[in-house]
């Protein structure tokens, strides 16, 4: 019986993985090279950006993005969010993400284009789904409110 109950522990062992290193989070690159407008203006321009992500162990995330907005101004984005990995647990790779922060660079004459715009300054929330081509590379969408869709590409450091 000894045996038995000895040999079944040594063989449960064996499957056993040790637990990998806890996880600091990791940094990305992000880039778009390319939004889509639901309608069309001749003010438009087009835009472009490119920032910084840092997502921690639990999922949240901080950034900053420049960018130069739909009239042709420097603009940037400093926000706060959640990565949703397993997005309605679809796959491994499908992702959602919420965001919520400070923009800013909407100035006269489109001051008015985005709500509650203060001297440049509005609040914003940017909703995106993802896929993760590997542990390195992804691409997503960001919905940007009716007016657009941002299209990026973003690279883990």
């Amino acid at each position: 019986m000894a045996w038995a109950i000895s040999a079944g522990l040594t063989a449960w062992a064996q499957d056993v993985k040790p637990l990998e290193p806890a996880s600091d989070g990791a940094w990305r690159v992000e880039f778009s090279p390319f939004t889509h407008h639901f309608r069309f203006d001749v003010d438009h321009k087009p835009v472009w950006s490119l920032g910084i992500e840092r997502e921690s162990p639990d999922q949240q995330l901080y950034g900053l993005m420049g960018f130069r907005n739909s009239f042709g101004q420097p603009s940037a984005y400093l926000y706060y969010g959640r990565k949703y990995n397993n997005f309605l647990n679809l796959s491994e790779s499908f992702y959602a993400k919420l965001s919520v922060g400070l923009m800013y660079g909407y100035r006269s004459p489109f001051e008015d284009e985005v709500p509650l715009n203060y001297n440049g300054f509005s609040p914003a929330i940017i909703p995106a789904l993802g896929w993760k081509l590997d542990n390195t590379w992804s691409l997503q969408v960001n919905f940007l409110g009716t007016a657009a869709v941002m299209f990026m590409a973003s690279k883990k450091l």
